[in-house]
């Protein structure tokens, strides 16, 4: 069975791992305030949806004939040990920052130099963490292909810091394909979606509004 970008959405809503609270915001690391929250560790408890995401990660990886199967750490690498399994290729994972300790290293497992890499990820925001660690894999002479995500929430600002870096981004659901499911499934309202589309266009202005704080990186000097 080939799992449809809204089969996952309806995955997603069902096990719980994405939450829509328009009125009652969560708050990210970054300190934005959000409508929408989305923890695709979820998906590892349930072995039959967990199957067809592997299956749909590893065809739109061996598309690409990577010699590598990364993961970003830490939420990419059990799916990326999974695709890397499927497809007896090797794997490594990518931390966030080098290790302050030992080796020092940030890229985990086997030397990416000569390779081509795919990496995993489970999430898409705004697409810096995953630049981070293609970075860190090019740092090391491997050529990174692209990203296959699970889902993105289709922030503006991810489109056009993956494109600037010359990167591909594949994902098997998006943020307009969940909220259409939400909705359908009435789990979504008329202001609820009002909510979530106005987030979505101006994700730092919505969430000021919301008593969030403003990311560093978006403040004022």
């Amino acid at each position: 069975m080939t799992l449809s970008s809204r089969d996952l959405a309806g995955c997603l809503l069902q096990a719980g791992a994405v939450r829509l609270q328009p009125s009652d915001p969560f708050t990210w690391a970054s300190g934005l305030k959000s409508p929408i929250y989305c923890d695709n560790r979820q998906l590892l408890g349930l072995p039959d949806v967990r199957d067809q995401i592997i299956t749909a990660l590893a065809a739109g990886s061996s598309g690409l004939q990577p010699t590598l199967i990364t993961g970003a750490a830490t939420a990419g690498v059990p799916w990326a040990a999974m695709v890397a399994d499927r497809l007896k290729l090797p794997m490594a994972y990518v931390r966030p920052t080098p290790k302050n300790h030992g080796m020092g290293r940030q890229v985990e497992g086997p030397l990416a130099k000569g390779h081509r890499a795919v990496l995993i990820e489970d999430l898409i925001s705004t697409g810096m963490s995953s630049l981070k660690c293609a970075d860190a894999l090019r740092a090391e002479g491997a050529e990174v292909s692209a990203v296959l995500a699970l889902f993105s929430y289709g922030l503006p600002q991810a489109d056009a810091a993956f494109t600037a870096a010359g990167i591909g981004l594949t994902v098997l659901s998006s943020f307009e394909v969940l909220v259409t499911e939400a909705e359908a499934r009435g789990i979504l309202d008329a202001a609820g979606l009002v909510a979530l589309k106005a987030w979505r266009s101006d994700t730092v202005a919505w969430s000021r509004a919301h008593g969030g704080a403003q990311p560093a990186s978006t403040r004022s000097e």
